[in-house]
């Protein structure tokens, strides 16, 4: 075990580093497995080497922060588990990276904050990767996470439209009916996408994005033969996919496009459950470097708190269908 010192010549940093009776002091102990004592305007570190450089290393990014932040800001619990387990892993954190998680919707005046570590990982793998995928039970956040950043990135201009579609599994890969009874039929299985961007939107601007075709909400069958660029892009229920559809589906990206792929690999709708197009893409594409997977459990889930345990309880008696 060693012995390191902290040391803040402004006073007021220090008390907003320490937190309310040193509440954020207790918690970077718990985090990270310090012993931290707090004496004047000195934080002494007791730990091993490792553990040790992790404490100081976080003291030192949280320093930097508040200075940048500005007087109103205070550290949140998830702020610390986040910025704790990034130094803990080795990341490489920039001093705006709470700003890239906090995902503020223009004319709404909502601001998107993650919950969870997995969730954070997934807002900040779709800023950094070309493909990212979210894979885990539903209620987790994969789909409104996505759609809030897809809104984010239209809006700052880093892309000129938002693709969201989903396999009709039940409506079968055959769409070529008239657009009426496209509408009629299809609309349930889009209705999830619908109620993200509503709830993130007023219902005049999604309409209005609608009506110019820089939002489009479309069956997975209706994208075959195009290339989609400067495009945000967003599949849905991506286990229910084929290998063919997945197939394609990714070979539609073009210049300056995100692709964002959410899907529950234990809610597989397919009669043939295998051959599930995202099943196949976690085995033959997981050591591409520019294509990320996020992995959500059921502590990710955000619904209602009863929902953790269901699934819970599901997973226990070993049903998966």
């Amino acid at each position: 075990m060693i012995e390191s010192v902290f040391e803040l010549d402004d006073t007021g940093l220090y008390r907003r580093i320490c937190g309310n009776n040193d509440a954020n002091v207790k918690k970077i102990e718990k985090l990270i497995g310090v012993h931290i004592i707090p004496r004047g305007n000195v934080l002494i570190v007791k730990a091993a080497k490792e553990k040790n450089e992790s404490a100081l290393k976080l003291l030192h990014f949280m320093s930097d922060l508040l200075k940048m932040k500005g007087k109103d800001y205070e550290f949140e619990d998830f702020d610390l588990k986040y910025l704790a387990s990034s130094i803990v892993a080795g990341k490489n954190l920039k001093l705006d990276e709470m700003n890239k998680l906090k995902i503020a919707i223009a004319d709404s005046g909502k601001t998107i904050v993650p919950k969870t570590l997995n969730q954070a990982k997934y807002i900040s793998s779709i800023y950094d990767n070309p493909v990212t995928f979210g894979v885990g039970p539903a209620g987790t956040g994969k789909t409104y996470l996505a759609v809030a950043v897809g809104l984010k990135m239209l809006t700052g201009g880093r892309v000129e439209r938002i693709i969201l579609t989903r396999p009709a599994v039940e409506a079968g890969e055959n769409l070529g009916f008239l657009p009426g009874d496209l509408i009629q039929k299809i609309n349930p299985y889009l209705r999830p996408l619908y109620d993200a961007l509503f709830d993130l939107q007023p219902f005049e601007k999604i309409s209005k994005l609608i009506t110019n075709n820089t939002l489009e909400i479309a069956p997975l069958a209706y994208m075959r033969g195009r290339t989609l660029s400067n495009a945000f892009i967003i599949l849905d229920e991506a286990q229910n996919t084929t290998l063919s559809q997945m197939k394609m589906f990714l070979t539609r990206m073009g210049n300056n496009s995100k692709i964002v792929i959410s899907g529950d690999d234990s809610q597989i709708d397919l009669e043939r459950p295998r051959k599930s197009g995202l099943l196949h893409v976690m085995r033959i594409l997981k050591n591409i470097d520019e294509i990320n997977f996020v992995f959500f459990t059921k502590e990710d889930i955000s619904r209602h708190p009863v929902v953790e345990k269901i699934v819970a309880a599901y997973e226990s008696d070993g049903h998966n269908e």
